[in-house]
């Protein structure tokens, strides 16, 4: 006697998008997630439970459900994750990137190296958030790189008596 229980939605696929599948789910540089999305859908689009989709990849029935419907409704894209709640970004990546080449490709007018304020003055951004950035790319701009030479003339010409 067949199992009875919740009906599985039906998940047939093209050969394109099962292709496109199994490219991501062997892909090296996939996201671990959606590689395992793959995974599931392609388990489950050869007729297997999710009980035993669940088993045979390590994840959990639920997990298994919700990937199979979110694919036959939305196919493909129903792969992506969904925008999380939250505060959005209040820095844009391009304002990031304006710090972090304005920091390693020039000087202030009037100084040796940027700092703190001065990069927040130049960039509208505050001295936290550039401090920030800052940490965030290992960025020590008042750190002299390299090795710096005496001007002092009498060290080099001392004799080693």
């Amino acid at each position: 006697m067949p199992r009875t229980g919740r009906p599985k939605a039906e998940l047939c696929l093209s050969e394109d998008e099962r292709a496109e599948l199994t490219r991501l789910a062997r892909r090296p540089k996939s996201a671990q997630a959606l590689a395992s999305r793959a995974r599931i859908v392609l388990a489950c689009s050869e007729g297997a439970s999710n009980q035993a989709v669940a088993a045979d990849l390590g994840v959990s029935v639920p997990t298994v459900g919700k990937w199979r419907r979110r694919f036959v409704a939305d196919r493909l894209d129903g792969l992506v994750d969904e925008p999380r709640s939250g505060r959005p970004a209040s820095v844009s990546l391009d304002q990031v990137e304006d710090v972090l080449v304005t920091t390693l490709e020039s000087k202030p007018d009037n100084a040796t190296h940027w700092s703190r304020a001065s990069m927040a003055k130049r960039s509208g951004l505050s001295r936290s958030t550039i401090g920030r950035i800052w940490a965030d790319f290992e960025l020590k701009p008042h750190l002299v790189d390299g090795l710096k030479m005496s001007s002092d003339r009498s060290w080099s010409t001392r004799s080693s008596t």
